[in-house]
């Protein structure tokens, strides 16, 4: 964590303005509203919190001007437009990315024909394989394997047990977390009338810039093109996504999403988590899917869905209401003659 700076600069940072405290008083780290000591700040941007804010002892705490103006702390306070883009903003300035020193492990294994900067840590029992490239500010936690022919760009980090596979490709400042696995063969297999017939999957999975993938989330390389990830994109844990997918940048799935093969996800939706999808459909820019919805055909953009199969979320609602009442219902009719 870094040194201890003075609260003016976290304001000059969060581009707020400060109410009743120095600006010259140091601030060591920030922390939740009920465990906040007096030289640490918080952070309140949920309204179900707001009880929170009478014990505080932080020195002082973001928050929009509405809520300022409803509750009238007596604290500290730091008027932002957004106070958990702050608390983000604040929490990547105490707790910054780690850098890459050039350390490798006495104990892993790297080809020599594999390129790698110097600058790029390799942790305990990694397995670099032939011909992979790692570029610039890169590190590789322990028990990682990268594949024969994998690139990986620059300021990537691959936490403990990651696997990238032979010839799938990282753009730059990629996260993968642990135990993600990159390029795994996609379901694919043709029914001969006496068995399944495996198919070759042969294409890649391409991540692009700034995309973050969950701890043991799976990402199945094309069978013949590839599975793309566009940047920015934010996959949670324990997501499976097929061959032949494509998602749209800064979209963001909640875990447990399974997303099946060749399906193309547009740009700036939100998949809410165990949200299932039939293969080869299409969900336009923008939609927002709730929960353990179920796509079975395409989406339009900016839509709002839900339900079994999707639907739009307001037929969803009345849907279920209509399913609570189906025993009153049925008793009715069954009376009538």
């Amino acid at each position: 964590m870094s040194q201890r700076c003075r609260l003016d600069d976290i304001v000059d940072l969060v581009d707020g303005s400060l109410r009743g405290v120095c600006g010259d008083e140091l601030v060591s780290s920030l922390n939740t509203l009920t465990d906040a000591q007096n030289d640490e700040l918080s952070f309140l941007s949920n309204s179900h919190y707001k009880r929170d804010l009478s014990v505080t002892n932080a020195l002082a705490v973001l928050m929009t001007e509405s809520l300022f103006e409803e509750l009238k702390p007596d604290c500290g306070i730091i008027i932002v437009k957004d106070a958990y883009l702050a608390f983000a903003q604040v929490q990547r300035y105490f707790y910054p990315q780690p850098q890459s020193y050039g350390i490798r492990h006495a104990s892993a294994s790297i080809d020599a024909s594999a390129v790698i900067a110097d600058d790029v840590d390799i942790g305990a029992c990694s397995v670099i394989e032939a011909g992979a490239e790692i570029a610039s500010g890169t590190t590789i936690a322990a028990g990682c394997l990268i594949g024969k022919g994998a690139h990986i760009g620059h300021d990537c980090q691959l936490h403990m047990g990651v696997k990238l596979l032979a010839d799938c490709q990282l753009y730059d400042r990629v996260i993968l977390q642990a135990g993600a696995i990159i390029g795994s063969d996609g379901f694919g297999y043709a029914w001969s009338g006496k068995e399944h017939l495996k198919i070759p999957q042969v294409g890649r999975v391409v991540l692009h810039d700034d995309v973050e993938i969950g701890a043991n989330t799976c990402i199945d390389r094309g069978a013949l093109g590839d599975t793309v990830i566009q940047q920015g994109v934010k996959l949670d844990n324990l997501i499976q996504i097929g061959h032949n997918v494509e998602v749209g940048a800064l979209t963001v799935m909640a875990s447990q999403v399974g997303i099946s093969g060749s399906v193309n996800i547009g740009k700036g939706c939100q998949i809410g988590g165990q949200v299932g999808t039939a293969g080869h459909l299409k969900i336009g820019d923008g939609c927002q899917l709730a929960a353990r919805t179920g796509v079975m055909s395409d989406l339009e953009a900016g839509g709002v869905y839900a339900g079994m199969p999707a639907m739009p979320h307001r037929v969803w609602l009345k849907t279920s209401v209509l399913i609570t009442r189906l025993p009153e219902i049925w008793k009715k009719i069954k009376n009538i003659k």
